[in-house]
């Protein structure tokens, strides 16, 4: 048994971290609640602890001037090497939860149970800071579990404080379902709530040397819906309004109180500079002004963004603009990649790690760059990339482009004689009137809002949600084509999937030019997988 966690236990429990969500990595991919085959939260959370211990792994010995302890350096080099790793929400949460740890105990002349304690409720804070709108029933609920019962331990025994931290976390997970309808109605745990119980396993194990019983599998799925809550907020606020802003800790506080009634998905991080610090400003409101104004009564706003929501392959040389801008864009597959160099955009391949993403930023050798991620679950390693790039100073903003023919619409209206500022809102705006639409076969069988669907039917998802459920893969692409364009258009983009048919979207164009005669198609190889047919609509 340890009294304190040094520098060989962090490595240690690194490494046994890893390998547990490695031999559990299916398990929590298949906790995933859309029946769609791509759940990956186990494979992102393994992707972002890889990217730690390889960080561990290239600095084990050399400790900085800056007064830090060596378990304090381990943990340091451990969560920025999950920050340049993180893929996915979970492996962002999971690298501030790691960041938050760092920040707290790295100055500690040792960590006992009381450290450790006070180390788990900075990394809830830096989890919570991290998420746009947070939800409970979710990965941050239970390391809110584990700090609270590290608190109430109450001990310097660092065994009976990580045990009962551990304890704790897989109570809390046990009872997500009844905080999370969906997960409920899936008859399942969150996802990222499980890697983060078999990490403290891992961490019980180390400090005890008592291997952990066993965990208990988890649940299968059974009928999970095709929708889950929405982690940007209510559809209820049309914008988003995102800055930098230097500003004192006080100064932050009252921005706070001034823009939470304003409207939801309210996140302020701060880069732990003391005195005036740089925060990242995220709120979603219908008042773009006065949110803007808040700002500028708090401090010094910049890289000031706004983005309307409506309706809600190794990378080419980059090809910056002459102004010194450029753009970054996230493409599944060689078609698309190959229609976004072509726009003079570099391209990163899909689910990219945050270093990846960084990576590429600088290569484009430009000091205004825009990033396009055309994935939900990669804004967030978007968002984080921008920030490590703006202590490079290199300015980035994030368009939360959500499929790649919002991007090809974004990049469409690219205008280098704009202010930058005034190019990001247009290509946002662009990317928000674009409507899209994915067809692809269910995975599993599944209660969605359109009805049940078995493995095998044909899905097709407007703006993320199944609208229709079909038996044959043609009349589903031409029936989501219509229900569109019922709504209005003037263009229909149409990108061809890897395992589509010969011929898919020559016969859906045929459809759009008999039966919308005033409506242009345009058809690519898109290459991607999962999705036959992806349809953009402006």
């Amino acid at each position: 048994m340890l009294d304190t966690l040094d520098a060989a236990a962090v490595r240690r429990w690194c490494a046994s971290g890893l390998a547990t969500l490695q031999r559990h990595q299916g398990e929590i991919d298949d906790l995933n609640v859309f029946p769609v085959p791509d759940g990956d939260t186990g494979t992102n959370l393994v992707l972002t602890l890889t990217s730690a211990q390889q960080a561990l792994a290239m600095d084990l010995d050399t400790l900085p001037d800056d007064g830090h302890t060596p378990h304090g350096h381990a943990l340091r080099l451990m969560a920025q090497g999950a920050l340049l790793g993180a893929r996915g929400n979970s492996g962002v949460i999971l690298s501030q939860i790691l960041r938050g740890l760092a920040d707290a105990l790295a100055a500690a002349p040792a960590v006992r149970g009381r450290q450790l304690a006070a180390g788990l409720a900075a990394a809830t804070t830096a989890a919570y800071a991290a998420v746009a709108h947070p939800v409970e029933g979710t990965l941050l609920t239970v390391v809110t579990a584990a700090a609270r019962a590290a608190e109430q331990a109450d001990s310097d025994d660092l065994c009976a404080v990580v045990r009962a931290a551990a304890a704790a976390a897989a109570h809390s997970l046990a009872r997500t379902p009844e905080q999370l309808p969906a997960l409920a109605r899936a008859g399942v745990v969150d996802a990222g709530g499980r890697g983060l119980c078999l990490l403290l396993d891992a961490l019980v194990e180390v400090i005890t040397g008592e291997s952990p019983a066993p965990p208990a599998p988890a649940p299968p799925a059974v009928r999970p819906p095709a929708t889950a809550v929405r982690e940007t907020g209510s559809p209820a606020y049309a914008y988003e309004v995102q800055y930098l802003l230097d500003a004192s800790d006080e100064a932050v506080a009252r921005l706070r109180a001034e823009l939470d009634p304003l409207g939801d998905s309210l996140v302020i991080v701060g880069d732990g500079s003391p005195g005036v610090g740089t925060w990242n400003v995220h709120v979603h409101v219908n008042d773009v002004g006065t949110a803007i104004e808040a700002g500028v009564a708090a401090g010094r706003p910049h890289r000031i963004t706004v983005t309307r929501f409506a309706d809600q392959a190794a990378p080419p040389a980059p090809v910056p603009l002459p102004d010194g801008r450029a753009a970054v864009v996230v493409a599944t597959g060689a078609g698309i990649a190959e229609l976004f160099a072509a726009e003079g955009a570099t391209v990163v391949p899909a689910n990219p790690s945050t270093g990846e993403l960084l990576d590429a930023i600088r290569a484009t050798g430009a000091a205004r760059v825009v990033v396009l991620p055309n994935d939900p679950n990669t804004q967030s390693v978007a968002s984080a990339a921008a920030r490590e790039a703006h202590g490079l100073g290199v300015k980035v903003s994030v368009v939360p482009t959500r499929s790649p023919v919002q991007a090809l619409a974004a990049l469409a209206v690219r205008d280098p004689s704009r202010r930058f500022e005034d190019d990001v809102i247009a290509m946002a705006e662009a990317a928000g009137a674009c409507r899209y639409a994915e067809v692809c076969h269910a995975g599993k069988e599944a209660l969605t809002v359109a009805g049940p669907c078995r493995p095998g039917d044909v899905l097709a998802l407007v703006e993320g949600e199944v609208h229709l459920i079909g038996a044959d893969l043609l009349d589903t692409c031409t029936a989501v084509v219509d229900r569109m364009l019922g709504g209005g258009g003037e263009l229909v983009t149409l990108l061809r999937g890897a395992d589509a048919p010969d011929g898919l979207t020559d016969r859906v164009r045929e459809h759009v030019e008999r039966s919308w005669p005033f409506v242009e198609v345009q058809a690519y190889e898109g290459g991607q997988p999962h999705y036959p047919l992806l349809v953009g609509v402006e």
